[in-house]
């Protein structure tokens, strides 16, 4: 497997205002803080250029697909957002498929894939919904600063609880109680490339790391020579967090 992640593509437009308010209209999705349409893993940032047209020269080089949970759905809403398809939506033998236009003439298709074809290929169907774990804090603003400010994790906050998103799509419930007590086990793990620079980050933002006895941890406080290289710290709530380094 490839050590290279395509994470997101650039859409030129001559008129990126319009283009990007467009996509968030069809698609009912807001612009990050950084401007990328997060659609899935790939985002996409419609970015202004006054070198391209302002229709697409060649829309079929690349075409963008988008997975969905409901073509039918889908194919209303993009109804609604007046689009010109190129081939409506139909049923065709592994699922639905409609191809159309944005403003500027790009091509992208919509996608909703049987059951029967993950099945058939021992995958998942990337719409169903994920199992996912969590665990509480009695400070819920603080879980946040830490979880944000010193993880650099991006966390979302709904009815009080806590998402932290964690790289490939799985998310982590952070959830209150008041008569929170921290687990004596390690509720998350964090692979980091280089484990020494990780811990002298968390240092440098006052992150204190835990001693264990009898565990051979060095000066900085990692353990060496028994599987990957760790180190255990809290946060602000006392559960336990580890970094290691992987192979």
């Amino acid at each position: 497997m490839s050590s290279h992640i395509l994470n997101s593509i650039l859409l030129a437009s001559a008129d990126a205002e319009r283009l990007r308010d467009w996509y968030a209209r069809a698609f009912d999705v807001a612009p990050n803080d950084d401007g990328f349409l997060e659609l899935g893993p790939v985002a996409v940032l419609v970015d202004g250029r006054d070198d391209v047209p302002a229709a697409a020269a060649d829309p079929y080089r690349v075409i963008l697909n988008l997975d969905v949970p409901d073509a039918q759905a889908a194919a209303r809403r993009l109804d609604e957002a007046g689009v010109e398809w190129v081939a409506p939506l139909e049923k065709r033998a592994d699922g639905w498929f409609g191809t159309f236009r944005d403003p500027d003439g790009n091509v992208l298709q919509i996608i909703q894939m049987d059951a029967e074809y993950y099945s058939s290929r021992g995958a998942d169907d990337p719409h169903r919904p994920r199992p996912f774990s969590g665990f509480s804090a009695d400070d819920i603003p603080a879980a946040r600063a830490f979880y944000a400010d010193v993880m650099g994790l991006r966390v979302t906050e709904e009815h009080g609880m806590l998402t932290l998103h964690l790289g490939g799509g799985a998310g982590v419930l952070v959830y209150p109680k008041p008569n929170h007590e921290p687990a004596t086990f390690t509720v998350l793990n964090f692979p980091v490339p280089d484990i020494d620079a990780a811990v002298a980050e968390l240092a440098s933002k006052g992150v204190e790391l835990l001693r264990y006895d009898g565990m051979p941890q060095d000066d900085a406080g990692v353990m060496r020579g028994q599987g990957p290289p760790i180190a255990w710290f809290t946060d602000p709530a006392g559960n336990v967090l580890s970094v290691l380094q992987e192979d």
